[in-house]
């Protein structure tokens, strides 16, 4: 008998009993549709976050006033509040001076959010922030309409804005926002640019913010200290020197704040390879568990397949004797059973697939791109017909087994 013959008796087998088939398949189902799920997921996560580094630059670090080891616990924050001082422009120009291996250093602050006006209309919760002109070369910025600051307008701390998209279309339906006056706080600003949308991330909008440059966001909102305090975003002459750089920006750093040697790092630098292992430290344990759990509905879901397989040996047994003394060799029976068991697991397979898909369209529409790789595709198929053979070898083997005179027998 052929691989097609065989084929064809397994899916006749599966459709005589559509119903029991379908709840065999329900723990196969459940295994694959959780697992391509969740590692959509974290694929997609995985691609955001690589194209935002990149973005950005795989050169590009920051200078801030903790690092990642500050956040430990409550004594480890309470001590780094205690041990780091703010950062502060004399820290810019100093190692604007004296960095060689360095390209573009800048300054941001931020951590305000506003309600912004314009006539009646009012935009509340809106993300305000200032940054150094040159940010916009560090950060690679998206102009859709306008410009960016210059630095005869940050020198001078003048009221202008560059705004993000959500900001630009709420309170300017029509159209036409550029060069229009919003007003914060009751402050007047003109609006000189417009970014690019950038849409939702994890339900959160990246279009919602209005930017300012850094003097006249300390300016308007009390100065540059505590939560408004600013950061340094750096870049390094190139990838090769990025290591370096960031090594000769903490010696100059330490330098600058007078630090014995031995003394702990009195500030933080996060460099991408930085986030990248937080990241990878995070979701590694995630991965863990999405194939932990599937495997458990997996095991589940083949030891009701095992058990269909025994019953349908059972009810089949008279079928099994006539086809064995029609000349059907133990070989071919065998194949029957297991062929049926595979081709059962991987439809679970394939509904669970089609499931994981459809979930990830909705899954994207609200919070982040997921992205379901076509490894996965395929090996969620072959591992669900692999499952099915080894959960069908033994009621195949039992059929196979059998002895025709007896089988005949059977009721």
């Amino acid at each position: 008998m052929n691989f097609v013959e065989t084929l064809k008796l397994a899916l006749s087998a599966i459709m005589a009993h559509k119903l029991r088939s379908f709840l065999t398949l329900l723990g196969m189902i459940i295994a694959v549709a959780t697992f391509m799920i969740v590692l959509s997921v974290l694929q997609g996560f995985n691609a955001y976050f690589d194209e935002k580094i990149a973005g950005i630059g795989s050169n590009t670090f920051t200078i801030r006033r903790f690092s990642f080891d500050d956040f430990k616990d409550t004594d480890t924050i309470a001590a780094a509040q205690r041990r780091n001082p703010e950062l502060n422009f004399d820290d810019l120009r100093f190692i604007a001076d004296h960095a060689q291996l360095i390209g573009k250093i800048g300054a941001k602050a931020g951590g305000q959010t506003r309600d912004v006006k314009r006539d009646s209309e009012t935009l509340q919760d809106v993300q305000i922030s200032g940054s150094e002109p040159i940010i916009a070369d560090l950060e690679k910025r998206d102009i859709a309409e306008g410009r960016y600051f210059t630095e005869t307008e940050n020198s001078n701390s003048m009221r202008v804005v560059y705004i993000g998209k959500d900001v630009a279309n709420k309170l300017f339906p029509s159209g036409n926002a550029l060069g229009q006056e919003i007003s914060i706080q009751g402050i007047p600003y003109r609006i000189i640019g417009i970014q690019t949308a950038k849409g939702t991330v994890f339900g959160q909008p990246q279009d919602n913010f209005v930017e300012m440059p850094i003097k006249t966001f300390g300016s308007a909102f009390g100065g540059l200290t505590r939560n408004r305090a600013p950061y340094f975003v750096v870049t390094a002459k190139n990838d090769k020197q990025l290591n370096d750089a960031v090594e000769e920006v903490r010696t100059l750093m330490r330098i600058k704040r007078r630090l014995a040697f031995g003394e702990k790092d009195n500030f933080g630098i996060l460099t991408p390879d930085a986030i990248s292992g937080i990241r990878d430290r995070v979701f590694g344990t995630t991965f863990l568990v999405i194939i932990f759990v599937p495997s458990i509905a997996g095991i589940v879901g083949a030891i009701v397949i095992m058990n269909i397989m025994l019953v349908a040996v059972s009810e089949r047994t008279k079928e099994i004797g006539i086809r064995k003394s029609l000349g059907a060799r133990q070989p071919d029976i065998l194949k029957q059973f297991l062929y049926e068991s595979a081709t059962l697991s991987a439809i679970g397979g394939l509904i669970g697939l089609i499931i994981a898909e459809l979930a990830g369209y909705i899954i994207s529409a609200m919070f982040l791109p997921t992205k379901i790789p076509i490894w996965a595709v395929i090996g969620s198929i072959l591992v669900s017909a692999a499952v099915g053979i080894v959960a069908g070898v033994y009621p195949a083997w039992k059929a196979a087994r059998l002895d025709p005179i007896e089988a005949l027998r059977a009721d």
